[in-house]
């Protein structure tokens, strides 16, 4: 099993900067607004070459009736049950809180070790303010400054004294596994197919568009299938978006999209597809990503005999010229069809990976040429003589021909539809280059 440890505090003592700083990466949105954090982020870390899981939680407060503060606090319980060890954030500006107090009792209740880490302390008085958190009661105190990085060092020493070789290994094998991002506009059910996949409240569900603002990393690990989910902001329209945190939300959203090897692409089955999602879609195709079209909330359309297939048929009309793509109609709220889609993902990952030997495409290919010749150009026949896969991450072939830049659209894409005919490569964009022999 892999180490991990979680980041748990009261709102705004800096968690999620410090989180920044282990990952190397600007992963977690950082605001001076409290509150920003709401969902647990994942991310792995190395430190003297061990590596360990480290969560990312929002801000602890213990009663209150705002419904993401509630939520909230469902979720740190979660990160501290999950957790070999867990970091405690204090911050040296304010001092000892009614909120401190609240979690120091929920983490001496949880039997794990607890390093109380406070924060802020970039100057000499207030290191020696920051004394005060001794009495919070905790053995391992550290003092430090997530903005500037100092003293981090101390606590990730303490962390990795805990790590076992074997722990550390683990989390590399985890870090290299598929990765599936949940993309769409708001609203259409991204965090509720993802809750219902993994079965527990991964991430906070409400009717009000943006809940979701980080992109959230989930170890999918059930039924013999391992991968990673990755559930993403909304994407809308640039006109819509208003504050900061959203703008960040959709960019971390697009950046979802470029790490992972599969987009599960939601739809609302009640608003059909529209120019934003069209967007989204080919906006997924030109990064070379596997595509897999969800229709969600398919229990709230009345049905007749062939609305499924029509259904169908009308959005392959709108997404053309990419319409290889497998389209299924579920519903994250009844859980109807969602572990289908999780096979149809992992066969679009395996399509992604496909590897065609050079004589098997020249078999095929070379026959589909000769059954139908490219068009003369200028009174020259162009001759394709030699067809190759390029090792590249989006499957992509090479035809060798003396007019290279000749090929017209149309022919291409009968070359390409002689691909997908003869293997299978549904749900991922396949690309052909054309080059003097």
């Amino acid at each position: 099993m892999s180490f991990t440890v979680a980041i748990v505090g009261r709102p705004n003592v800096g968690k999620s900067t410090f989180f920044n700083r282990l990952l190397e990466q600007r992963k977690a949105i950082v605001d001076d607004i409290s509150g920003v954090t709401r969902d647990r982020q994942y991310g792995v870390a190395e430190w003297i070459g061990k590596s360990f899981n480290v969560i990312d939680t929002g801000g602890f407060v213990p009663q209150s009736e705002d419904i993401f503060e509630r939520e909230i606090r469902k979720q740190v319980i979660i990160a501290v049950e999950e957790a070999n060890a867990i970091i405690f954030m204090v911050d040296a500006a304010t001092g000892i809180t009614d909120l401190d107090q609240a979690m120091a009792d929920v983490l001496r209740r949880s039997n794990k070790p607890v390093f109380l880490a406070v924060n802020k302390v970039d100057n000499h008085d207030r290191l020696l303010e920051a004394t005060e958190f001794y009495g919070l009661g905790f053995d391992a105190i550290f003092f430090l400054s997530s903005m500037s990085g100092s003293g981090t060092g101390e606590v990730l020493d303490a962390v990795a004294a805990l790590i076992t070789d074997e722990q550390s290994n683990d989390t590399i094998e985890k870090d290299e596994l598929p990765k599936f991002a949940i993309i769409g506009q708001p609203n259409v059910g991204k965090s509720s197919l993802l809750n219902a996949l993994v079965g527990t409240e991964r991430t906070i569900v409400s009717d009000i568009a943006g809940t979701t603002r980080d992109t959230i990393h989930t170890h999918y690990n059930l039924f013999n299938k391992e991968f990673i989910l990755i559930d993403t902001a909304g994407i809308r329209r640039k006109a819509k978006v208003h504050e900061d945190l959203e703008f960040y939300s959709v960019i971390r959203a697009i950046k979802a999209m470029d790490e992972a090897d599969i987009c599960l692409m939601l739809l609302d089955a009640e608003k059909g597809i529209n120019a934003q999602d069209l967007n989204i879609f080919s906006m997924a195709a030109k990064k070379g990503k596997g595509i897999v079209l969800l229709v969600n909330k398919w229990d709230l359309v009345s049905k007749e005999t062939n609305t499924a297939r029509d259904y169908e048929k009308n959005l392959k009309e709108r997404i053309a010229p990419f319409t290889d793509v497998p389209i299924l109609f579920i519903s994250a709220k009844d859980k109807t069809r969602i572990h289908k889609a999780i096979e149809v993902c992992l066969d679009v990952y395996e399509n992604k990976k496909r590897r065609i030997t050079t004589s098997q495409l020249n078999d095929v290919m070379l026959k589909a040429i000769e059954s139908f010749h490219p068009p003369v150009v200028r009174g020259n026949p162009i001759k394709i003589k030699y067809v190759t896969q390029l090792p590249t991450a989006v499957p992509s072939f090479a035809f060798f021909c003396n007019f290279p830049d000749d090929v017209k659209q149309p022919y291409k894409n009968y070359l390409e539809n002689q691909m997908r005919a003869q293997f299978n490569f549904t749900g991922v964009p396949i690309r052909l280059f054309f080059r003097k022999k």
